[in-house]
């Protein structure tokens, strides 16, 4: 069973009302943060993106990793990889996309989203640390065929902070993921990203619609600010 809500603790004004929730509880989610998407030649350049739009992220998501870290809040990473002889990769997946370059075929980076290739790996500015928990998963969604929920349950995790890319496939299906088994998620907005504008704004509003009928958004900024206001509440005078 999923850990009690809060009933005091931090909160933040985010959209579409506040959200609250008790650091102890809350683990930050960092998605797919992986060279195979954010950088050339990977698996995002071989479908024809333009990588520099996830890595448009990279500073902000950096300083939300460094403040959460202080604050001594819970990291949890995750890596879309596939094993070696692509036995959890099935041909509905694997043979979309690019002909020419499919997950499993060598490129620039290595075996695309294989697991232990160069491109699988995280980015070097957002490398988890030592003792950080790293969910390599199969699917879109961060709890299929995984253990990140049971890992969760085991600390305590209640609420989820969500960052990452891409914004509309990975980051969303997992927050549905979520939700689903109860977990009250935030989507950080400056972020999360797309190869595709439109879809990272339409998703926001999914995700937001119907009093939060999936989770909340705001931006690192505010949540910056709530974690700053802690710690000086904390500090002897």
């Amino acid at each position: 069973m999923l850990h009690e809500r809060p009933l005091s603790g931090l909160s933040l004004l985010a959209q579409p009302f506040i959200y609250p929730f008790v650091l102890a509880h809350t683990a930050l989610l960092s998605i797919d943060m992986q060279r195979d998407f954010i950088e050339p030649g990977g698996f995002g350049a071989s479908l024809g993106n333009d990588v520099s739009r996830l890595r448009s992220i990279v500073p902000a998501c950096q300083t939300m990793l460094a403040a959460w870290r202080r604050a001594g809040g819970l990291v949890v990473h995750t890596r879309e990889t596939h094993r070696a002889d692509l036995s959890d990769c099935p041909p509905a997946k694997r043979l979309r996309g690019n002909p020419a370059l499919r997950i499993g075929d060598v490129g620039p980076l290595g075996r695309i989203l294989v697991a232990g290739e160069p491109g699988s790996q995280i980015i070097a500015e957002l490398a988890p640390w030592p003792g950080e928990p790293v969910i390599d998963k199969p699917g879109k969604g961060a709890f299929h065929a995984t253990g990140l929920q049971q890992m969760l349950e085991q600390r305590g995790i209640s609420h989820l902070i969500v960052m990452g890319v891409t914004t509309e496939v990975c980051v969303q299906s997992t927050m549905r993921e979520a939700n689903d088994r109860g977990y009250d998620c935030l989507l950080l907005l400056d972020c999360t990203e797309s190869y595709f504008p439109q879809f990272k704004t339409a998703t926001a509003e999914m995700i937001q619609a119907q009093g939060a009928i999936v989770g909340w958004t705001a931006n690192s900024t505010q949540l910056l600010s709530t974690l700053a206001e802690s710690s000086a509440s904390k500090t002897p005078i």
